[in-house]
């Protein structure tokens, strides 16, 4: 595995691979790497010649500063995990060396989209989110990009962006990995006390139940029954039942042909998503 900090060589190095016919899959990451975005690199490889991964926290995502101190760093360990798999990993040492000397931001219209959801707790979050990928697309010019579809609402933008910045890299949405007890692989576990962990277990059994149970229900009575599951285990952020493309709520089950279950809230200070659809 070829490691470089440097934007110019990874795009020599990425342009000889494609002189000689190879196909490109990229996997872009914040690092604190576990074996969900394992999975995104081992699907690449599967599908593409080279694997290109990213690993870049990204100032812009975050809303607090102290959320961005706090992110979990472990590059030698990531190295290690992905080595078979990753044929290059670009490691930008500073955000000048992915936005340039002046970080400007673009300002791209989701049509609502990044205003549902994470967006009304997270504010400007998917703006940063989307110009970040953008430089990392644009550098790249992957054939195929991998994202992790425990973010589903951030994988329905980057689909978005694709459109609006005109490249022909097709984004590849893959399934959510989770651990034993049920709870969403996430780099934020790590974060969690072991009774935290095995407590968080009740989000996917939440959403699950809501699986199961839907046709016995309304949207409504059930949503409110899902959410008392979790509300006295964790602090519960929203936990909504919207339809799979708009991300907008619906009245009735034969309103939305494909429902996305979404939640997000705190537990050990932790802020945790997951979802399912059905």
């Amino acid at each position: 595995m070829k490691v470089t900090n440097f934007k110019k060589e990874l795009t020599s190095l990425i342009e000889e691979k494609k002189n000689k016919g190879k196909t490109v899959g990229f996997v872009p990451t914040m690092g604190a790497l576990h074996n969900g975005h394992l999975s995104l690199i081992k699907k690449a490889s599967e599908e593409c010649d080279i694997v290109v991964c990213s690993i870049f926290v990204n100032p812009t995502q975050f809303n607090v500063s102290s959320d961005l101190d706090k992110y979990p760093r472990t590059l030698e360990a990531d190295k290690k995990l992905i080595e078979d798999y990753c044929d290059i990993l670009f490691f930008p040492e500073s955000p000048e060396e992915v936005y340039g000397a002046k970080m400007e931001m673009i300002e791209f219209d989701f049509e609502g989209l990044e205003n549902e959801l994470e967006g009304e707790f997270r504010p400007g979050h998917f703006q940063g989110m989307a110009n970040v990928v953008a430089k990392f697309l644009t550098i790249v010019n992957s054939d195929k990009a991998y994202f992790g579809l425990k973010d589903f609402q951030q994988y329905k933008i980057v689909c978005k962006l694709v459109e609006l910045i005109k490249l022909d890299t097709e984004i590849v949405g893959c399934a959510i990995i989770r651990e034993e007890n049920g709870l969403a692989r996430s780099s934020r576990n790590e974060l969690l006390t072991k009774e935290g962990r095995e407590a968080a277990s009740v989000i996917s059994y939440a959403m699950n139940y809501i699986l199961k149970y839907h046709s016995c229900f309304t949207v409504i009575e059930i949503q409110k029954k899902a959410k008392a599951m979790i509300s006295g285990i964790i602090e519960v952020e929203y936990l909504e039942i919207r339809d799979s493309n708009s991300l907008l709520n619906f009245e009735n089950w034969e309103d939305s042909k494909e429902v996305f279950v979404s939640f997000a809230g705190h537990i050990d200070g932790v802020r945790l998503i997951d979802n399912v659809r059905f």
